[in-house]
């Protein structure tokens, strides 16, 4: 829920409509749902816009929710669905955010799909087999076919607004058992064409290491994305 105010919403982008962006990299924003129309409209066109969530309805009696329908009417191109907060907080399901990526892509959205395990999870030795089971019933809910409207986002819950980051091997190691697990679970082919982006306490620091990673294609930022260093995240593969 940032910023609070439309004047702090104008200053970052103006800032990000100003900056010198690295032109290979792909970037989207997400703002809060109020403020998503007018973002769109002032943003510079090499950058997209998401929407935080969206319902697994187009349309109904489930007030408080936005539909994919209504995103896509409104030419808003992404979703995040499945962030942690909303599996922690809001206690949405693996089976429910499965549904919502299926209602999405139906809609025509790409999707930005959040997976990542808590620290106690971590510590017994079980982050590859929670993303897997979260991943699970989206597999089961898409075709071979959606998935080039797939980015994953890998976030461990536990490095997300703390300022601790999965060292560049824990990030490397579970972006690579993702990987696998899709060549597995999809395809090869969509194992090596999906992206898996890092989300995890990003800041300017790290990005450039992390961003070397073979299996790292990008970063979900949170906190730093309200800072200037984010143009510098943008910017982590310019040389």
């Amino acid at each position: 829920m940032n910023p609070i105010t439309r004047e702090a919403k104008r200053t970052l982008i103006n800032a990000l409509n100003e900056a010198d962006i690295d032109p290979s990299a792909e970037v989207v924003i997400a703002p809060p749902h109020l403020y998503l129309i007018p973002t769109q409209e002032i943003i510079r066109k090499e950058v997209k816009v998401a929407a935080q969530n969206c319902y697994l309805k187009d349309s109904g009696a489930f007030t408080g929710e936005i539909s994919p329908k209504q995103l896509a009417d409104a030419g808003i191109p992404f979703v995040i669905l499945g962030h942690s907060e909303r599996r922690t907080i809001l206690h949405e399901s693996s089976e429910l955010v499965a549904q919502k990526t299926r209602a999405a892509l139906d809609a025509g959205l790409s999707i930005i799909l959040c997976i990542g395990e808590t620290l106690q999870q971590r510590e017994a030795g079980e982050t590859a087999k929670v993303c897997e089971d979260q991943l699970k019933p989206v597999v089961e809910a898409l075709k071979e076919g959606d998935w080039s409207k797939i980015v994953i986002a890998y976030e461990p819950v536990w490095a997300i607004g703390t300022g601790k980051v999965a060292t560049p091997q824990q990030a490397q190691d579970a972006h690579a058992d993702i990987r696998a697990f899709l060549s597995k679970a999809v395809s090869p082919a969509v194992a090596s064409s999906t992206r898996i982006i890092y989300g995890g306490s990003v800041t300017a620091a790290n990005s450039k290491e992390l961003s070397t990673l073979p299996d790292v294609d990008g970063f979900l930022v949170g906190g730093a994305s309200l800072k200037p260093e984010f143009v510098n995240i943008i910017n982590s593969k310019k040389n």
